[in-house]
């Protein structure tokens, strides 16, 4: 266990708190006018699941529990879970549904992923910044409409729904970002 200041807690750290881990979902930083600057935690509970919400002042200790955070392949799943195995090793890993929770479409089989163990438990994934989908379904091309920051509807080839830009087609491959589903560009290939 490591003691961190609460105001270097960023997602994805896991914290010590009372004897039970936490994945922290999101840590902001508040400084009011007055008064003390606290920093507001949303952590899951590892064990269950249980969401949390703390705050605590900027300057007080949190301890960090020790975590690796490995490559792993994506191997397939089944009724058990997501398996991944590690490159180096080959030791296979099983990861709930509750882990990978809305990044399940995103899984592609033999993607490497950044996955977060304790104590040889997956705790949390972490997937490439940006991946590139097919457009399988979105409106046609109005003729006579500028490419202003009119965004249109579209369904990506995984499933995931996300907005683009105008002259973006059907069969169309685009970069999105995996944290919000997010157009970033056409793809270059």
């Amino acid at each position: 266990m490591v003691k961190v200041i609460a105001s270097s807690v960023r997602k994805g750290n896991v914290l010590d708190v009372d004897g039970k881990l936490y994945v922290v979902l999101t840590a902001q930083n508040f400084h009011p006018g007055k008064g003390t600057p606290v920093t507001q935690v949303d952590m899951r509970r590892i064990s269950d699941g249980v969401k949390v919400s703390e705050r605590y002042r900027t300057t007080e200790q949190v301890e960090r529990a020790y975590v690796e955070d490995r490559p792993h392949s994506f191997l397939y799943e089944d009724g058990e879970g997501f398996h991944f195995m590690n490159p180096e090793s080959y030791d296979q890993l099983v990861v709930t549904e509750d882990i990978v929770g809305d990044l399940k479409p995103y899984l592609q089989e033999g993607m490497t992923v950044t996955l977060s163990v304790h104590e040889g438990n997956a705790i949390a994934i972490e997937l490439p910044a940006r991946m590139t989908f097919e457009v399988v379904e979105t409106e046609p091309v109005t003729k006579g409409q500028t490419a202003s920051s009119s965004y249109k509807p579209a369904v990506l080839s995984n499933g995931v729904r996300t907005a683009v830009p105008p002259h973006i087609e059907v069969g169309t491959r685009i970069v999105i970002m995996t944290e919000d589903a997010s157009y970033v560009e056409r793809a270059k290939d």
